[in-house]
């Protein structure tokens, strides 16, 4: 990988090396993440693009499409470069309309880790995430019976690595107990900001945070908000919401997914941005104020 210098440097996921700025791949499947993409050489361009700019850190899911996206990951990229590694969650599934049903019983997640290393072809996976919640929320209750059933096929050697997604802290509590968590992946940005606790604990801990959909979740004023503070910097809105999370905490791992190499390497470039102190302090207010007026 020829690469360029990536904003955040690199975090470890147990004993593995990733960029902080990584890659989402739900985009790659057609319209509403099913079916295929409209454009698959462009699909295939843009995987290729990010490894030659020494991107490390793909994030997956065998549901996007579904198969779609993992199919063309192999294509564009297999056999696969010494370095990058692939994250993948299970817990969901797609059903004929285009839903997003939870699949969750550890039968139904033993068959999805194989499922994704088939169509991806690898041995093991580097990091498998759990999906519990819902859309932008957790779900609170047990996840010992679920993760347990990961946590064997990490002792079985096809996982390197677990982690959870969209989980509350008694939910990464309870799976520590069972074994060892890398990663937590949840939503979080700029207005949303819920897990600011999750973020400081799992920095403390070593754990990788990984926040989904960085323009997601927006009132009108706090998107009103988020222009201003980006057209006084001469950036964008996805450039500013990238680099706060940067900014935000250092184990923060970015996966903004596009389906244009071009959007990649705009990303890439808007997250070097240096915010400065008046910036983050406005920008640290649309949550203040959304959690008063709440």
């Amino acid at each position: 990988m020829s690469g360029i210098e990536l904003p955040g440097g690199s975090y470890r996921l147990g004993d593995l090396s990733v960029s902080r700025f990584g890659y989402g791949a739900m985009q790659l499947a057609g319209p509403g993440v099913f079916g295929p993409p409209k454009d698959r050489a462009a699909a295939l361009e843009v995987l290729r693009t990010a490894v030659d700019l020494g991107i490390t850190h793909i994030d997956t899911a065998d549901f996007y499409g579904p198969h779609v996206t993992n199919e063309i990951i192999r294509e564009a990229l297999a056999p696969y470069p010494d370095g990058l590694r692939i994250v993948t969650k299970v817990g969901a599934r797609r059903d004929e309309q285009g839903g997003w049903p939870h699949a969750r019983t550890p039968a139904e997640l033993v068959e999805q880790v194989h499922q994704n290393l088939e169509r991806l072809g690898l041995e093991a996976m580097d990091v498998v995430n759990l999906r519990v919640g819902g859309f932008d929320s957790p779900e609170p209750g047990s996840i010992a019976e679920q993760f347990g059933a990961l946590a064997e096929l990490r002792e079985q050697g096809l996982i390197r690595h677990l982690g959870l997604s969209t989980v509350d802290a008694d939910q990464l509590a309870e799976a520590q107990a069972i074994a060892p968590v890398v990663c937590v992946q949840n939503f979080y940005n700029i207005a949303n900001r819920r897990d600011d606790a999750l973020v400081e604990s799992t920095a403390r801990q070593g754990i990788a945070f990984v926040p989904y959909f960085p323009l997601g979740g927006f009132s009108p004023l706090q998107s009103e908000t988020l222009h201003k503070v980006a057209a006084r910097l001469e950036a964008t809105p996805m450039s500013v919401s990238l680099a706060w999370l940067l900014q935000r905490s250092p184990n923060m791992l970015l996966i903004p997914g596009t389906s244009s190499a071009q959007h990649l390497r705009e990303n890439i470039a808007g997250a070097a941005l240096e915010l400065p102190a008046d910036a983050v302090a406005e920008l640290d207010a649309i949550a203040a104020e959304a959690a008063s007026e709440g």
